[in-house]
């Protein structure tokens, strides 16, 4: 997979979080051999959609397609039984005919094998659907000779990822400005914007799996459809805000039995964190539409319309972000309060009060098999947030899990330890992380933080001991390196006073 990093840099100095915005990409812009592979058979196989408005690259693609599959006659058969299981699996509905194959793409390991990346039984059904391609993918790909057509397109690929950087990066900055989040990494997390021209511009496919987020989509007339990739992001970053608030779900369930007849999809009907989050999502795009210049009629018409399809806690959430918006606050720290104020009976009788549409406008997302709460992540907010004994003690009980990953719930009481200033604790956690982790990051700056507290100890010759060994730990992040550097050069000194709990370090985690 070739990928480059969004690397939000533009307000770090406002928001005084630059060490985790520039070193750690939490979002890539990237192309995918295997989803190439399942696009580029679908389209040797009739897959026409949008043809006149897509990026120059496709016609190309598809014309070198044919002539390699009349090459011989192993790859016309090649290309006939995979045209055929095609035509037995196609849907009447062009979209999702291809969200079937997206499915299976995303959960495909890379050519040539193309093995699942999960059990056959934990595929989701529309990719189930079509697993069948798989096996049949992998002799189209030899016979056809994928892999050179997909490398004689490489710089084509990198061209598109280099015009959007820009573009998806401002996207995404202007989203966390506005909910005023730091701009941390989200540890064990990923967001994925997948560009592949095969496909046609205007169908696209977003997928949730566990607490990874892809998007494909194929640049129209020079520009990508950004709304669909900002709605994306959204869900990637809102989703496990209401996960980690299942006693705030349970009492707003009663509101499901209110939209049984509204157009959404089944799973906002059943499921009342869905409908939360999307109705947060609609009363945010609602209130940036235009950059948030659009007329307060314009704003309440897309309020209205998303009430209308079901949405129906979109007008509190509208109301609420009003007031959100006059604060310095992030949305993290209202989150609860926006959840609190919901009035069930009121929205319940406003909710009986509207005429839903007769369909609603095409899900963006589509939910996978929802992955456990890890506590470990949810520690790590904690620790970011300043609630330190929450930090520990979810990271104590993890601990105590040896299912858990031991190595990280050691580095977050050491953490924890150092926030609350008590040295010997955090060198006794720093000392038992090293015996268990071999995750280079993680061992660079358990050294770091040893070094640290010796040099505050006077003891520079085993400070230096630890400096050395950070750099040879083998994390090639820049910000590893200089804190190594500099700890080498002169003895570590503490800030003259305490860092704000908010102050985040690289990967999220407090630097001390």
């Amino acid at each position: 997979m070739v990928s480059r990093s969004l690397r939000i840099v533009l307000a770090c100095a406002a928001l005084a979080v630059c060490a985790a915005a520039q070193q750690t990409p939490k979002v890539t812009l990237e192309s995918s051999e295997t989803v190439f592979s399942v696009m580029a058979a679908l389209n040797a196989c009739g897959y026409n959609q949008e043809l006149n408005s897509s990026y120059p690259v496709r016609a190309k693609i598809r014309a070198e397609l044919a002539r390699a599959a009349e090459a011989s006659p192993e790859a016309t058969n090649a290309r006939d039984q995979l045209c055929q299981f095609y035509r037995d699996h196609q849907q009447a509905d062009a979209g999702l005919d291809l969200a079937q194959y997206v499915s299976l793409a995303l959960n495909l390991g890379d050519p040539p094998k193309f093995a699942t990346l999960i059990s056959d039984a934990d595929l989701p059904p529309d990719a189930a659907y079509v697993r069948g391609l798989a096996p049949l993918l992998q002799t189209y790909y030899e016979q056809e000779k994928l892999h050179a057509i997909w490398q004689a397109h490489q710089a084509e690929y990198e061209q598109l990822g280099e015009q959007f950087h820009d573009p998806v990066a401002k996207m995404i900055l202007a989203a966390e400005v506005y909910l005023k989040l730091p701009m941390a990494t989200y540890v064990g997390r990923r967001f994925s914007v997948l560009l592949e021209p095969l496909a046609g511009p205007g169908q696209v496919n977003a997928r949730n799996y566990g607490s990874d987020y892809f998007i494909i989509v194929a640049p129209e007339n020079g520009t990508l459809r950004m709304g669909e990739i900002r709605h994306a992001y959204l869900h990637y970053v809102l989703d496990p805000f209401a996960l980690k608030r299942a006693n705030a779900m349970k009492r707003l369930e009663p509101l499901l039995a209110t939209v049984q007849q509204a157009p959404m999809a089944d799973s906002y009907k059943r499921d009342v964190s869905l409908l939360v989050t999307e109705s947060l999502i609609r009363a945010i795009e609602a209130r940036t539409l235009r950059d948030g210049k659009a007329p307060e009629t314009q704003r309440r018409e897309s309020v209205q319309a998303s009430i209308e399809e079901g949405f129906i806690l979109t007008e509190h959430f509208y109301e609420q972000l009003v007031a959100f918006e006059k604060t310095s606050d992030s949305l993290r720290n209202v989150y609860g309060d926006f959840l609190f104020t919901i009035d069930v009976d009121r929205e319940k009788k406003r909710a009986r009060g509207v005429s839903f549409r007769r369909q609603a406008a095409p899900e963006v997302v589509h939910a996978g098999k929802a992955k456990p709460v890890d506590p470990l992540e949810v520690a790590e907010e904690r620790l970011t947030s300043g609630d330190l004994g929450g930090a520990r003690q979810l990271a104590g009980d993890a601990l105590a899990n040896p299912q858990q990953d031991q190595a990280r719930a050691l580095f977050i009481l050491a953490r924890a330890a150092t926030l609350s200033r008590d040295l010997p604790g955090a060198r006794t956690y720093f000392q038992r992380t090293l015996e268990v982790a071999r995750e280079p990051r993680m061992v660079a700056w358990s050294h770091i933080y040893l070094a640290r507290i010796l040099d505050l100890e006077e003891n520079r010759e085993e400070a230096l001991k630890h400096y050395h060994a950070a750099l040879a730990a083998g994390d090639d992040k820049p910000d590893t390196k200089a804190a190594a550097e500099r700890g080498l050069q002169q003895p570590y000194e503490p800030p003259a006073a305490a860092r704000p709990a908010s102050s985040q370090p690289p990967d999220g985690k407090k630097e001390e």
